[in-house]
């Protein structure tokens, strides 16, 4: 047997609420002394009285739900305008239609955050110059922003339910994570970052494919290390080819004298001197050039921290290097090029505290996870610390201007770091080394 309807058992309950009542009435009118007509006319009375009082306690107890019903199904569609009346506090009919109308109007604020969040998104998804494609789990594409239209050069409503196969994007949802790629594109063609994840919409899974263009802030940064380049370049041949062009210019009216100075042959002499001297110096800016150029990656091995640092700190025959040891450590890394650069840091240390008649302490310690040495001196300090990693750049006479790249470039192949600063208790530069226990 099918459950009676919720009506039908409120009229039920009414009816049986007053049907006790109304049948002692009716034995107590038909046994008493009445004529016939009265108690026919009272009996349809009751009858009537009852029936009416059991369907208007079925009514009182339905309109209610009804008006529930209507308002939760306005939410379910998403009109958040309808507010039920008669929400009292006082009784307890009051107290649920006073909860629906305050979902309702929290539904309507979230519901207007959401869609302000909405086009927010999309707005920025449009602006952005990266392309975005986003497929379901079959692999068919979901969504795509404008930067991705022009990428593949189609429009989107021709995007949209193809797979990234049919748009040549299933190698992009391969492989290593964040990526660049060499990728030849239907629009564009260039160097390209690929990132990809995993989000769900609806419970499904979904992948998020985000292309960027690498090529214009590659050839930007191409552009500057060019510019650096040919200034530094330009600046080193001004400084020789000036001084040769006015000894050549000189040696060249000499000797077009016809009479020329008693010791014209000792100026010919200091001339052509200098001239080679010059291009000695052009020639150990080459070579230092070729050398920062083409510094080889580590060769990695293990290496012990502190035979290396005492080792190079023997080396040092000018100036006595104090040594503050540390705990012993080995790591992986490549002896000789951290021999050289220990060697650069040391040597600018004793160059500095010697104009000072200062110090030199070396010391090495164990750091969250990284071995930290340190090089003290007690020199003048860094005047324009901005300069320190310019290449070619130097305040010594006759230094190179590349002890420094160098180092920084063995550091970070490494995947360490290097850094110098003036030392804020006292005069002097402090380097520290930083590189990784493991590797």
């Amino acid at each position: 047997m099918k459950p009676l309807l919720y009506e039908r058992r409120i009229l039920i309950l009414a009816l049986s609420a007053g049907l006790g009542s109304t049948v002692v009435a009716m034995i107590l009118l038909w046994v008493g002394n009445y004529s016939s007509k009265t108690q026919w006319t009272l009996t349809v009375l009751m009858v009537l009285a009852w029936l009416s009082f059991a369907f208007s306690a079925q009514n009182r107890v339905i309109f209610p739900m009804r008006t529930l019903s209507n308002l939760l199904a306005a939410l379910r569609e998403g009109d958040f305008s309808i507010r039920a009346r008669g929400a009292n506090r006082d009784d307890v009919l009051g107290e649920v239609l006073r909860e629906v109308n305050a979902l309702g109007e929290t539904l309507r604020q979230q519901r207007l955050g959401a869609l302000e969040a909405t086009a927010l998104l999309r707005k920025v998804m449009e602006e952005i110059d990266v392309a975005v494609f986003a497929f379901d789990g079959s692999g068919k594409l979901r969504l795509v922003n404008r930067a991705g239209e022009r990428l593949l050069n189609v429009s989107v409503d021709k995007l949209l339910g193809r797979t990234a196969h049919e748009l040549g994007l299933s190698d992009c949802l391969r492989g290593e994570t964040p990526r660049i790629a060499q990728i030849a594109f239907p629009g564009k063609s260039g160097r390209w970052e690929i990132h990809r994840g995993g989000f769900r919409e609806g419970g499904l899974p979904h992948q998020l494919l985000v292309i960027t263009d690498l090529s214009r802030a590659l050839r930007e940064e191409e552009r500057q290390a060019w510019q650096r380049l040919i200034r530094v370049l330009g600046h080193e041949l001004n400084n020789s080819l000036a001084p040769i062009k006015s000894v050549a210019e000189n040696l060249g009216s000499m000797l077009g004298r016809k009479e020329r100075a008693p010791d014209w042959q000792e100026d010919m002499r200091s001339g052509l001197n200098i001239i080679a001297a010059r291009t000695d110096g052009l020639a150990r800016f080459m070579s230092a050039y070729a050398r920062l150029a083409k510094l080889p990656p580590p060769v990695l091995q293990p290496v012990d921290v502190g035979i290396w640092i005492r080792r190079v700190a023997g080396l040092e025959r000018r100036l006595p290097v104090q040594l503050e040891p540390g705990p012993e450590i080995e790591i992986q890394a490549d002896p000789d090029q951290l021999e050289q650069l220990l060697i650069n840091l040391l040597r600018n240390a004793v160059d500095a505290a010697l104009e000072t008649s200062g110090g030199v302490h070396l010391g090495w310690e164990r750091e969250n996870g990284f071995l930290e040495v340190w090089v003290q001196d007690d020199g003048p300090g860094i005047p324009n610390s901005a300069n320190l990693f310019v290449p070619f750049f130097t305040t010594k006479p006759g230094g190179s201007g590349i002890g420094l790249v160098l180092s920084r470039q063995i550091a970070e192949a490494h995947g360490g770091s290097l850094n110098l600063e003036n030392r804020a208790a006292t005069r002097g530069v402090e380097a520290r080394l930083r590189l990784p226990l493991a590797v």
